[in-house]
């Protein structure tokens, strides 16, 4: 599996953003890894700015992750970033449909709009390469200061 090659595993992407990213909790949960802005546990579960989904769930099969050794990496974005590289976001789809678009969410190490939560500008990308996560990091930085910010406004 190219991933494995490449030393791209769920595991190792949920660590070295919880360590790039101070103040991180991964939390396992609806069937994926959220990783969550939340130091000291301030809040029940913080604010989510990337997740690792490994497997299909009821209301998202789009990815086909049934498929042996695939998972998706996703991440929320600026709105700006979002635009800059897609256009405007898909409309919301209909509960357990995928968002209606041109983009093949079964294609391995492609970024796209996130199938069901591109309408709220996120992106996702199955068994993601190291340049593709280097070509990310932007999208995934600014997750992660949307994430803190609104950690702050809330505890403040």
């Amino acid at each position: 599996m190219p991933y494995e090659e490449d030393g791209i595993t769920p595991e190792n992407i949920i660590q070295t953003l919880s360590e790039r990213s101070p103040g991180t909790v991964a939390i396992d949960a609806w069937g994926k890894t959220s990783l969550f802005y939340n130091p000291e546990g301030l809040l029940p579960r913080g604010f989510y700015f990337a997740t690792v989904k490994q497997k299909d769930g009821e209301n998202d099969r789009a990815s086909d992750l049934i498929r042996g050794g695939v998972f998706r990496f996703n991440t929320g974005t600026a709105k700006p970033l979002f635009l800059e590289r897609f256009g405007p976001p898909p409309a919301r789809p209909a509960k357990g449909k995928a968002v209606a678009s041109p983009w093949d969410f079964t294609e391995l190490d492609v970024i796209s709009p996130h199938p069901v939560y591109g309408w709220m500008s996120w992106i996702s990308v199955l068994n993601p390469s190291p340049e593709t996560l280097l070509e990310l990091k932007p999208m995934i930085e600014a997750a992660f200061l949307k994430a803190r910010a609104a950690f702050e406004k809330k505890t403040k």
